[in-house]
């Protein structure tokens, strides 16, 4: 089901080509998804514009909107800045053994590229719970589906119940992976924002599409009326030459896009929030104390922020509509939006 079907429109500023994360010039992503019996899991990782982040360092920002999770890496990213591995979004308990293989694959990737003298690396790896569908305590996902993801990592952007996105329940229906970007022109140049969202969040008796409260109708067919938990990851790349304080104030917007639908970010639900951009980037290799970097208005501010809270909004929609109705492990019934929508 789409946009479209569901005769939603959201927002008022242009989608890119894709209506994908992908659309920012040089980002890609991959997926690795567990579907059985057993497992409804996986991981999805997201290549920030440049083969060796390590190297070529992309500046970032980050908003722990509400801190309740188990990220990897966070600290070091905003303390300095930067990024220097793909990020990386899984299931809860899988986080340590995803930071291991990207540890793994930066270390081989570097020593690949003549530098096989690294000690420090600072991964990223964020996480939704997906116990409920999934035997979370299995914890499944390891290095082989990490590289799996990063081989395969592309400019198309699979939605729904793939990678990370298997598992998670979004206001108490099916949710997933979903994307979405914007085009923004400044002097006269095209730029594009997008963002890549990982739901599991939110409460059915609240969701409010296209400013209609269909929740309570969808809590009666679907018989699940569960608190406002379980978090949302949201990943926002740009073009756009922003400085890291600014992309983590860019980050923040994307709480907008989530309360146009109806959540209000309970108290356990880990919202965090990361931005990046692919331009100024910091090359490692480089000495020079002193370097000339492109700088961005605040004045004109508004409009990444118009667009990454259009892009959370639509995103998580995507997610959902491309999801498919699924049964978990221990027989736990998880609806989809597009199988319910036409009885409400």
């Amino acid at each position: 089901m789409t946009l479209q079907e569901l005769g939603v429109t959201v927002g008022t500023m242009p989608a890119g080509p894709r209506g994908s994360i992908c659309d920012v010039p040089g980002v890609k992503v991959g997926h690795t998804t567990l579907n059985s019996e057993r497992f409804h899991t996986g991981v999805t990782v997201v290549i920030p514009g440049v083969e060796n982040p390590f190297l070529h360092k992309p500046p970032a920002g980050v908003c722990a909107y509400n801190g309740f999770g188990k990220t990897a890496g966070l600290m070091q990213l905003q303390e300095l800045g930067r990024i220097e591995t793909p990020i990386a979004l899984t299931g809860t308990l899988n986080v340590g053994k995803v930071h291991d293989a990207l540890v793994g694959w930066t270390l081989a990737k570097c020593a690949a590229d003549g530098h096989p003298d690294v000690r420090s690396i600072n991964p990223i790896v964020c996480e939704c719970n997906d116990g409920t569908l999934s035997d979370i305590r299995s914890r499944p996902v390891g290095e082989q589906e990490v590289l799996s993801a990063l081989k395969h990592a592309s400019d198309t952007c699979a939605e729904g119940c793939v990678g990370a996105g298997a598992g998670m329940i979004c206001h108490d229906l099916k949710g997933g992976i979903g994307t979405a970007s914007r085009v923004m022109e400044f002097g006269g140049k095209p730029y594009t924002l997008g963002v890549l969202a990982q739901t599991n969040h939110g409460s059915l008796k609240d969701l409010t599409i296209g400013g209609r409260l269909v929740g309570p109708r969808l809590a009666e067919l679907a018989g699940r009326h569960e608190p406002d938990k379980g978090s949302c990851i949201m990943i926002v790349a740009t073009d756009l030459p922003l400085d890291s304080r600014q992309l983590s104030r860019v980050a923040k917007r994307c709480s907008v896009g989530l309360a146009r639908l109806g959540s209000y970010i309970g108290h356990g639900s880990g919202e965090v929030f990361l931005a990046f951009s692919t331009a100024n980037l910091y090359e490692e290799l480089d000495k020079t104390p002193i370097v000339p970097t492109l700088s961005f208005r605040e004045d004109d501010m508004d409009v990444p922020f118009r667009a990454a809270a259009e892009c959370a909004e639509e995103a998580t929609l995507r997610a959902m509509l491309a999801a498919d109705t699924t049964v978990g492990w221990q027989g736990t019934k998880i609806y989809a939006l597009s199988e319910l929508w036409g009885k409400i």
